[in-house]
C-alpha cells in the first residue's frame, strides 16, 4: 500500500482529474453545491453529513483532501481534525465555517487543518485554496523522494520515507505537523527562522497574528525529543530572532 506522500506524488503527474475529496457538511443544500462545483473541477467528492460518518468514511478510504464544517452533530469540526491528525497517514485538511472568530481560526491550524475558509466564499477562491493545498502534498511528496535519506542529530533520528522519528531507537509519536516542522529544521541545520518564515515554509501561509501556532508545536516537539525541553539541546530559541536547529555531533 502507498504512504500518503507516495499516493500525491503519483497523483500529481495525472492532474487533478478524480481525485476523492470528502465534504463534511451538515446543510444539505451547501454540502450539494461543494460537491457540485468539485465535480465541475474533476474531482471525485463524497458527502458525510456529521463527524461520525466521516471518520469513519476516512478509515475506511483513501480521501486526498477533507473539507470540513466545525458545526457538525455528534463529533464536531474540530473533534474530527483532532482525530484525523491522530491517523498515521496524513489527510490534507480545509476548514470551512461561519466562525469567523481569529480564535477560531486559530484553534483550528494548531489542531493540524491546514486552511481555513470562512463562510460565505466563493467557488473560485475555495477552488483556488484546494488546489494551493494538494499541491502542496505534491511538492512534499517529491522533496521526501529526492531527500530520502534518514537525518541523524546526536541521539534523534529522522526518517523522512517512513515519516518516523526515533530517539534513543524509541519511536515518538508525532502528529503530521510536528514531523514537518521538525524535518525542516533537522534539513536546515544552524540557520535562523523567524516565526513568519516557519509559517509559510512548513504551513504554507503567513497570516499575522498566528506566530504563536510556532511556538506551541516547537514546545510540544521539545517536550517529545529534547533530554531536558527546559535547555533544549536541538531545537534552540535565538532571542528576538527565532528558532534554530542545531544538530551537535550529529552521525
Amino acid at each position: 500500500m502507498q504512504t500518503s506522500f507516495e499516493r500525491y506524488a503519483t497523483r500529481s503527474a495525472g492532474g487533478l482529474s478524480g481525485r476523492p475529496v470528502l465534504v463534511v457538511e451538515d446543510d444539505p443544500e451547501i454540502a450539494r453545491m461543494i460537491s457540485l462545483n468539485l465535480e465541475s473541477e474533476g474531482y471525485a467528492p463524497e458527502i458525510a453529513s456529521n463527524g461520525v460518518d466521516a471518520l469513519d468514511r476516512v478509515r475506511r478510504k483513501d480521501f486526498e483532501l477533507l473539507l470540513l464544517d466545525l458545526m457538525l452533530p455528534g463529533i464536531d469540526g474540530f473533534g474530527v481534525c483532532k482525530a484525523v491528525r491522530g491517523m498515521s497517514r496524513y489527510l490534507p485538511i480545509i476548514i470551512l465555517s461561519a466562525k469567523s472568530a481569529e480564535a477560531h481560526r486559530v484553534l483550528g491550524l494548531e489542531l493540524g487543518a491546514d486552511d481555513y475558509l470562512t463562510k460565505p466564499f466563493s467557488f473560485p477562491e475555495l477552488n483556488a485554496r484546494v488546489r494551493s493545498v494538494l499541491r502542496r502534498m505534491e511538492a512534499a511528496a517529491h522533496l521526501g523522494a529526492t531527500l530520502a535519506g534518514t537525518v541523524r542529530a546526536g541521539e534523534l533520528s529522522i526518517d523522512p520515507l517512513a515519516r518516523e522519528v526515533r530517539v534513543h531507537d524509541e519511536v515518538v509519536n508525532m502528529t503530521a505537523r510536528e514531523f514537518d516542522l521538525l524535518l525542516f529544521f533537522a534539513r536546515h541545520p544552524d540557520r535562523v527562522f523567524s516565526r513568519m518564515e516557519l509559517l509559510d515554509q512548513v504551513w504554507g501561509y503567513t497570516h499575522d497574528g498566528y506566530e504563536h501556532t510556532v511556538n506551541s508545536h516547537i514546545n510540544r516537539l521539545r517536550a517529545k525529543i529534547e533530554p531536558q525541553p527546559s535547555r533544549p539541546q536541538y531545537i534552540q530559541t535565538v532571542w528576538g530572532v527565532g528558532y534554530r536547529f542545531h544538530r551537535g555531533d550529529a552521525a
